[in-house]
């Protein structure tokens, strides 16, 4: 009898069916942005930091080079990393806002005139004599280039301004950001918060009115149309309002525990004089002659502002639900903003001229090449930020069914059978008598 051959113990490999198995490849450890989930989401005080960095940058320039620079990378950023949330669609009305914003500062320079001097007239529009109360204003009179350019260097300044905090607004979710507020601004969290999101709902109220009204084969612009579609959305913001204000009710907002007076004194003394400090400190570094003291009076009135925060946190009798995580890439994100404003800053003091082009004479403003390369940091949140998934798909999964080369003809059914009298029963026969 031959013996039956054995096969070597294993798992089919590349050399054979009964080979030995070939080494697994050792994990590789990606680097690249993942998928948005809720465990890992950037936590929305990053995108708010990011946001104002972006803002401190474009606030110590007026160079529209740098300016469109700056709203370049904020757009670019936006794109990239908004998720399909109803307030992520409101970059595009902060952007049409900033337009608004520039078209209404040259028409304010060419009405009332600008203390700019310049010799290159452009036109000349009739003055209208004031009172004599009203000195040093005028209405109408002489337009000159000077004056419509400084103008607009004003206007794209703050455009660039509104462009930014409308990218933090279309980044962060707002349900979020009230969470991870202190606890002893929970309530004026919640105020700041619903404030916040008047403008998002209210601009997917107006695409919601308009699609609608284009369906029904309505114009959907004009004067008439605007009042038609104002009156639903003022009827939803209404709604919204109760339906916050119940459920806030419900969530028991506004109880507090009870402190000794002696903390809430301490708690208001450092809270006040913490933002004073804050409010005095960035004042000296948005100025131009406050810059040496601006940063020690900042950070001094932050310390006492966190203080008094910590302390009054003890009066909030509110817990938290699962807290956002502060990791990695929301350092990186709030990181480049602050480093994109650092160096805005620096080179404010150190090249003015660049950063803030004249116009008496009429020069031409240019790309300064370092403080260009900083703006671009900025753009760091589109690579290191979690990319926000798709949208929600049915669960369900397709069989694969075979599908039949001909379509059988339906057989004709058949047709029923006549209904039959039933058959006479016979009679019974009588028995024979015996």
């Amino acid at each position: 009898m031959t013996p039956r051959p054995t096969h070597p113990t294993g798992t089919t490999g590349t050399t054979g069916t009964t080979g030995i198995a070939a080494p697994a490849p050792a994990p590789t450890r990606s680097y690249a942005a993942p998928e948005a989930r809720r465990g890992n989401a950037l936590h929305a005080g990053a995108w708010w930091l990011w946001a104002l960095g972006l803002a401190t940058a474009a606030s110590r320039t007026t160079n529209p080079l740098l300016l469109g620079l700056i709203i370049a990378v904020a757009g670019y950023v936006v794109a990239a990393r908004r998720t399909a949330a109803p307030w992520a669609r409101s970059y595009t009305a902060f952007l049409k806002l900033g337009l608004f914003v520039i078209g209404l500062r040259l028409l304010f320079s060419v009405l009332l005139g600008s203390p700019i001097p310049g010799t290159h007239l452009l036109f000349t529009l009739p003055e209208v004599p004031l009172p004599a109360w009203a000195q040093g204003i005028r209405f109408g009179g002489r337009v000159t280039a000077e004056q419509l350019v400084f103008a607009f260097y004003d206007g794209a300044k703050l455009a660039a301004l509104l462009v930014c905090v409308g990218a933090a607004n279309a980044l962060a979710n707002p349900a979020r950001l009230l969470k991870s507020l202190p606890a002893a601004l929970y309530e004026a969290g919640v105020a700041v918060v619903v404030a916040m999101t008047f403008a998002p709902n209210m601009v997917a109220d107006v695409a919601r009115l308009r699609t609608a009204r284009r369906l029904r084969g309505r114009p959907t612009g004009g004067v008439r149309a605007i009042l038609q579609i104002g009156l639903p959305v003022l009827e939803g913001a209404l709604e919204r309002s109760v339906a916050v204000a119940a459920s806030m009710d419900a969530r028991g907002y506004g109880r507090t525990a009870q402190v000794p007076p002696v903390v809430r004194h301490t708690t208001t003394t450092l809270t006040l004089g913490g933002l004073l400090g804050m409010c005095a400190g960035t004042y000296g570094l948005l100025a131009a002659e406050g810059a040496a003291y601006g940063l020690p009076v900042l950070l001094a009135g932050l310390a006492l502002a966190l203080a008094g925060l910590r302390l009054g946190g003890r009066r909030s009798v509110r817990t938290r639900y699962r807290p956002d995580r502060w990791g990695v890439r929301a350092w990186l994100v709030a990181g480049s903003g602050a480093v994109v404003a650092a160096a805005l800053v620096y080179a404010s003091g150190a090249d003015p001229q660049t950063l803030r082009p004249g116009v008496v004479p009429l020069t031409a403003p240019v790309l300064p090449l370092w403080p260009a390369v900083a703006v671009m940091i900025g753009l760091l949140p589109a690579v290191v930020a979690p990319v926000p998934g798709p949208l929600a798909a049915p669960t369900h999964t397709a069989t694969p069914t075979r599908t039949p080369t001909h379509t059988p003809e339906p057989e004709p059914e058949p047709e029923p059978e006549p209904m039959r009298a039933p058959a006479p029963r016979p009679a019974p026969q009588k028995e024979a008598s015996q």
